[in-house]
């Protein structure tokens, strides 16, 4: 659980040693209460502990727990509401008190950043399609300008840190905050938007079903918001520049707005890069570089 408590630290603060502590104990709880069949640990995001298990009638299911038991809740009923395009989880059980729900495996559950990278800019392309097509709940989430000012607040603050501060400025991270604020001006379409689309939050649902989203932030905004994590992962391959020109014509974007969107973005992905340099990965250094030279 130390790795474990390491990240969900660095998300949540000190305060959430406690909750990682009691882990174990909610897990067992949440096993027994839903008459689980508990398997090994998945890939964990950045504010849960997930694990794949088995529904009591033999369903392939993974159990998710989070210390934000509101943003969990929230997510249950975001998956709800993306139900309709077919394109997420199906929600099995959500305790609320707990802070925990059970969701349905996707399966074969390949990360898109693992899949042919050929096939990518068309699968996206109707995984958008399939999500942004879904009429807004009645109850209007929050907006996407909401949902970058969370953004940029809680992330900005990791300029204090001096691997991240020695390599990007309040200058660069200025100009990103005003390039946002003129896209969000000016933004004239808008769709129920998945609002955390990364590579690491689409995955493999085999041939019938395609790709396949989950953990959304639910939120109305730019289509193109939802493309711009894929084009910044370009960076280091063929290039952010030439993702960017693939994508849009594939997805039928604005690739004025979606370049836009993507300088906004690249110094987000610059800081997960640099604060992960830790871990030794010197591969890294070309991407960084290039994420920094996209935001000027």
């Amino acid at each position: 659980m130390d790795s474990v408590t390491t990240r969900l630290v660095r998300r949540f603060g000190p305060q959430v040693a406690e909750w990682c502590a009691d882990a174990p104990n909610l897990i067992a709880r949440s096993t027994s209460h839903w008459g689980l069949s508990l398997g090994e640990s998945l890939p964990d995001g950045a504010s849960s502990i997930t694990l794949r298990c088995q529904w009591p009638d033999g369903t392939p299911a993974v159990l998710k727990l989070s210390p934000d038991r509101a943003l969990l809740v929230e997510q249950a009923a975001m998956l709800g509401w993306f139900a309709a395009s077919g394109r997420v989880p199906a929600v099995l059980a959500v305790d609320e008190d707990a802070g925990a729900m059970v969701l349905e495996e996707i399966v074969p559950g390949t990360m898109a950043e693992d899949m042919p990278a050929a096939s990518l800019p068309g699968q996206w392309s109707e995984l958008l399609a399939a999500l942004h097509g879904v009429a807004p709940h009645p109850r209007p989430p929050r907006m996407l300008r909401g949902r970058c000012e969370e953004a940029f607040a809680r992330v900005g603050r990791r300029l204090s840190e001096p691997a991240i501060g020695a390599r990007l400025d309040a200058t660069a991270w200025d100009r990103a905050i005003r390039r946002c604020e003129r896209l969000l001006d000016t933004q004239a379409t808008t769709v129920l938007l998945h609002g955390d689309l990364h590579l690491g939050n689409v995955l493999d649902g085999g041939a019938e079903r395609g790709l396949m989203a989950i953990d959304p932030k639910a939120c109305v905004g730019d289509p193109c918001f939802d493309a711009v994590d894929y084009v910044v992962a370009g960076a280091g391959l063929e290039g952010v520049e030439t993702r960017c020109a693939r994508v849009a014509a594939t997805c039928g974007l604005d690739g004025d707005r979606l370049h836009a969107w993507s300088q906004v973005i690249a110094p987000f992905a610059a800081i997960a890069h640099l604060g992960n340099a830790h871990l030794g990965n010197g591969g890294a250094e070309p991407v960084i570089d290039e994420l920094l030279a996209w935001t000027r």
